[in-house]
């Protein structure tokens, strides 16, 4: 594909965004991941999906340039439907998907990441969602979802001053995992997802569902589910596996069934 090549490597399918200069969400882009991630979905070799940025940055946000002529068109609410769908496909992907961030993710940038399900940063990236300085709010899901991991107080702070953060500073709000020097975090990502793999996928894909029913359901109803699923796993080949080799002081091999 033109702005998304995919590399893979021991069960880990390395997706990376190459649309210089800033690797700016156009629509042909979010088109592009949709449609790598509908491919990755049904690849039983892979198991875990490494998404960061060529060049500069991670995503400095949505192509500015196209606004003008998506406002002629009046094609906006398209833009934002196709960014919402794109992220929520992500959000509740059934394989992890950890974002390393380098650079910037700024705008369209930050929402894609934030859609991720673990991010890693570099200490001197710069996270921020400015779109309240064109006179717009985020379209992608951004006002959403940064509560979530923030906190309301510090999600108006960030969206009304439009004011980025640090990697290192998003560490402690939340909105990243972990910050790390930025020569070293494609490895620290890669031995993270790496690390992910030699678990059970079969129990990474109920452990998803679960995390995201917990957005909108009660918490009576979420722990119902959880004990259904945890019912329904233990019946699985994988658990069989993952008992045994316990018990024989072994490294388990998973099959996903």
């Amino acid at each position: 594909m033109g702005n998304i090549s995919v590399k893979y490597e021991n069960y880990v399918a390395h997706v990376v965004m190459n649309r210089p200069p800033a690797n700016a969400l156009a629509q042909s882009v979010l088109r592009e991941i949709a449609e790598v991630f509908h491919h990755l979905e049904s690849n039983e070799n892979v198991r875990a999906i490494l998404l960061y940025g060529e060049g500069r940055f991670f995503s400095a946000g949505a192509d500015i340039k196209e606004f003008v002529q998506i406002k002629q068109q009046g094609t906006l609410n398209e833009l934002a439907n196709i960014g919402q769908d794109v992220f929520e496909t992500i959000e509740s992907f059934p394989k992890p998907v950890i974002a390393a961030i380098h650079g910037a993710a700024l705008g369209g940038g930050l929402e894609l990441a934030m859609a991720c399900h673990i991010r890693l940063v570099a200490e001197n990236a710069k996270l921020g969602l400015p779109e309240l300085q064109l006179g717009l709010v985020p379209g992608f899901g951004g006002t959403q979802r940064l509560p979530r991991y923030v906190g309301r107080a510090k999600a108006f702070e960030m969206l009304f001053t439009s004011d980025p953060i640090l990697g290192s500073e998003a560490v402690k709000t939340g909105l990243a995992n972990h910050a790390y020097p930025e020569e070293d975090l494609l490895n620290q990502a890669k031995a993270l997802a790496e690390k992910i793999v030699l678990k059970s996928p079969l129990a990474i894909k109920v452990a998803i569902e679960l995390v995201n029913v917990s957005k909108t359901a009660a918490f009576y109803d979420g722990i119902q589910k959880e004990a259904q699923a945890f019912h329904e796993l233990f019946q699985s080949k994988d658990a069989g596996e993952g008992i045994q080799a316990f018990i024989e002081k072994r490294k388990p091999q998973f099959k996903g069934e």
